[in-house]
C-alpha cells in the first residue's frame, strides 16, 4: 500500500524525526526532485526518512563538502561528474552519497 505524501507532510516528518539533517529549503528541493524522479521513471518512493538520510547529504557550500570528500573537487561540476547534485541556492546543495 502506497500513500501519497504532500510536500508539507514530507517536511514535517523529517523535521520531527531528523531535524538536523536537512534545511527546510533543502527538504523542499529534495521533495521536488523525488516527485520528478517518480514521474519520469513511474517508480514510487517509500517515505523512509532513515534511508533518505543515508542516501543524501546537504552541504552549505563546496568547502563543507570538501571536508568529507577532499579538495579534488574544485567545483560543483566536478561533483556532478561523480553523483547526483540537487542545487538549493547559489552555494548550498544536496548530493546523493557516493
Amino acid at each position: 500500500m502506497i500513500e501519497s505524501v504532500s510536500e508539507s507532510r514530507f517536511i514535517d516528518v523529517f523535521c520531527r524525526l531528523k531535524p538536523d539533517n536537512f534545511s527546510y529549503e533543502g527538504l523542499s528541493k529534495l521533495f521536488k526532485w523525488i516527485e520528478q524522479y517518480e514521474e519520469e521513471t513511474k517508480e514510487s518512493w517509500e517515505l523512509d526518512v532513515i534511508a533518505i538520510c543515508c542516501d543524501f547529504t546537504e552541504y552549505e557550500d563546496l568547502k563543507e563538502f570538501q571536508k568529507d570528500y577532499g579538495k579534488d573537487y574544485e567545483c560543483i561540476e566536478d561533483i556532478e561528474n561523480e553523483t547526483l547534485v540537487i542545487p538549493i541556492n547559489d552555494e548550498s546543495f544536496i548530493i546523493q552519497q557516493f
